[in-house]
């Protein structure tokens, strides 16, 4: 067994450095644009008079560093190479997350706001999977275009992790001819609603309370007659752009519908898998972002005329985060691996588990390196002078979105008992066996 990475993604990794160095540093530089990652970040980003909104100037900025990231054919190298993209693979896309993030706060790669130079876009997997034709061009090259951008509308403000449970339900309700949805409802936590174009709204249409199957995904257009955003949900870690939504006798047409009727829930989990396993790889690179930062302010600092470094109290707890993260680093790499191994469809039922380890472990992991680099550095880390405060309130919502990690062991232990997953026909087996003997 080979676990080098292989040298062209070692050669990727140093163009994507010089990239950084030539095109996204300096543009992080001018204008006082450092603004928005030094101390002042959270004023900078947020429009706190604007429901906390981002401001403008800071997603423009985002945007500008996208463009000069997708002129150099970085942005979209996780597309499929019609689109534009490199067909970059599960495994790359997990090492490029992790080195991106080890490089610490910056315009190259900030999590907050799912921003890198190297984009992700599980959107992108989730049309080209569900989607009829006119929906992959509208949505996939409309997307890298900037003309649409869909919001993952599933949560709800009385049903977060357990979705078998919403209450937003679509009737069919002809009009002028046309079939078409009825949806009344409410939905929380729709992320990027304010810039986005279409809200993927899932919602029941058929089948009962609890039940995976009855479940729709349709497209609803920004604007649409009875769709409001009631609010924007100030956060731990400002700016927001997490809305609380209401739909009241929302009508879209049956071609607004993503992929097939009852069918939804698939399409949510297809774009849960990708987005956690890349999260995982960036929440893993933060937390070596923190260990590392630890370890040399240890070795400067001399309180009692000697290296804090020479201190067991200092050295054991960062031996135990750099033990884990080079652990779950195998994990993670080992399984994206995995999933570029198999079709896109088969991931949930054969590597959903192995997912899920990687992404709580790591969200919880990066919180506790954040943590420890504010205690090693004392006052200094406790400020925003330090980047570690603003790490961790980011890192912490991770343990709770994309399935809190709570949800996400529950789908471990279902694999591991053998309720779900690769193991249960075996499992099942085995005790029938026992309980007739």
């Amino acid at each position: 067994m080979d676990f080098s990475l292989p040298e062209d993604l070692k050669a990727y990794l140093a163009e994507l450095d010089r990239f950084i160095a030539a095109e996204i540093k300096p543009l992080e530089d001018e204008d006082d644009n450092i603004r928005f990652f030094d101390h002042r970040r959270e004023w900078a980003r947020t429009d706190f008079e604007n429901g906390g909104l981002p401001r403008e100037e800071w997603e423009a900025l985002l945007r500008e560093a996208a463009r000069r990231a997708d002129k150099a054919g970085h942005w979209r190298f996780s597309a499929p190479r019609k689109y534009g993209g490199k067909d970059g693979s599960h495994l790359w896309m997990a090492v490029i997350r992790d080195h991106l993030a080890q490089r610490g706060l910056g315009l190259h790669n900030d999590l907050q706001n799912e921003h890198s130079i190297v984009g992700n876009f599980p959107f992108v997997a989730m049309f080209e999977t569900f989607g009829d034709e006119a929906q992959k061009q509208e949505f996939i090259l409309g997307g890298f275009e900037g003309t649409r951008r869909a919001a993952f509308g599933l949560t709800e403000p009385d049903h977060g992790s357990d979705a078998t449970h919403m209450e937003t339900r679509a009737v069919r309700e002809r009009r002028d001819g046309v079939d078409g949805w009825l949806i009344n409802g409410r939905k929380m936590w729709i992320t990027g609603m304010h810039t986005a174009s279409h809200c993927a709204a899932f919602v029941r249409t058929g089948g009962k309370d609890g039940e995976a199957r009855g479940i729709s995904c349709l497209l609803v257009p920004r604007g649409t007659p009875g769709m409001t955003v009631d609010e924007y949900m100030w956060t731990f870690n400002m700016p927001t752009d997490h809305p609380r939504m209401t739909f009241k006798d929302v009508w879209v047409p049956d071609q607004a519908r993503l992929g097939p009727v009852d069918g939804g829930l698939a399409i949510a989990q297809s774009f849960v898998h990708q987005n956690r396993i890349r999260q995982a790889a960036g929440s893993l690179g933060a937390a070596s972002f923190c260990i590392e930062e630890s370890v040399r302010y240890a070795r400067q600092r001399k309180p009692f005329g000697q290296e804090l470094a020479r201190n067991q109290a200092i050295q054991f707890p960062l031996v135990e985060l750099a033990t884990q993260a080079e652990m779950l680093r195998l994990l993670i790499y080992k399984t994206a691996w995995e999933m570029d191994q198999m079709p896109h469809a088969e991931i949930e039922h054969r590597l959903s588990d192995k997912i899920s380890m990687c992404n709580y472990w790591s969200n919880r992991l990066c919180c506790e390196a954040a943590d420890r680099a504010m205690q090693v550095h004392g006052g200094i880390g406790y400020s925003r002078h330090k980047p570690f405060e603003h790490i961790y309130r980011h890192h912490r919502r991770y343990r709770i979105t994309e399935g809190a990690e709570e949800i996400q062991m529950r789908k471990v232990a279902a694999y591991l008992f053998g309720y779900l997953g690769p193991r249960r026909d075996a499992l099942r087996a085995e005790a029938e066996r026992a309980r007739s003997s």
